[in-house]
């Protein structure tokens, strides 16, 4: 299938390219940083999902991953408004199978930076009003939610011990998924799902029992 997926340079996003290659599909990958995949059925866009006027001209996506995202950094602007233009330029036709948005654990409790937390249950709800706008294309729509995950934009905490040891305390697994974990509840919820629309799906380990934010000063 033709895979359209954003922020794929590093992390989340690199591991659910990496994966969808893996197993035959055509993958196009949207991020403000260049790529370091290198597949014949790779193609990829350097842009930022806030430059409307930039995005390039994709026809026919028939899964949509909306991953790329930013933490305390025009949150809105990115993670939001910027998903948005994104699903409303590629997803909202009738070529569309599957969308998946990439929210987070903390747009179901609160608990981390504020516009971080409102992008993302900003997120929440965009995602059941997509929904119910591909439902008639046969087209699912759903946002996978994760907690604590292994990935750059987390170093400061995870190689700080002090604090690493009170967000394990936090977590009842007592671990952090690895992204290549992630990918694979991608895979699922955009591939093998068929019927599964309009859910916020939270995969965070247990995380969000506790409700607690911890992180650096």
């Amino acid at each position: 299938m033709k895979v359209l997926i954003t922020g794929t340079s590093q992390g989340i996003g690199k591991a659910i390219a990496q994966l969808f290659i893996s197993n035959g599909h055509n993958v196009i990958g949207i991020d403000r940083q260049e790529s370091s995949i290198d597949s014949m059925q790779y193609t990829h866009y350097v842009c930022d999902v806030r430059d409307k006027d930039l995005l390039p001209d994709i026809d026919d996506v028939e899964i949509l991953i909306n991953n790329a995202g930013t933490q305390n950094e025009d949150d809105i602007d990115i993670n939001l408004k910027g998903l948005i233009g994104i699903t409303e330029k590629y997803g909202i036709q009738p070529a569309i199978k599957s969308i998946l948005n990439i929210g987070s654990a903390s747009g179901h409790t609160g608990a981390e930076f504020p516009e971080y937390c409102a992008s993302k249950g900003g997120v929440l709800a965009y995602t059941k009003n997509v929904a119910m706008r591909v439902a008639p294309y046969g087209a699912t729509c759903n946002s996978l939610d994760p907690g604590g995950v292994i990935t750059p934009l987390n170093d400061c905490v995870m190689n700080d011990p002090v604090l690493w040891a009170r967000i394990m305390d936090e977590t009842p697994l007592r671990r952090w998924a690895t992204c290549e974990e992630i990918a694979q509840w991608v895979y699922f919820l955009t591939v093998t799902n068929t019927f599964c629309t309009g859910q916020n799906i939270l995969v965070d380990g247990g995380e969000s029992i506790n409700y607690n934010f911890i992180w650096k000063e």
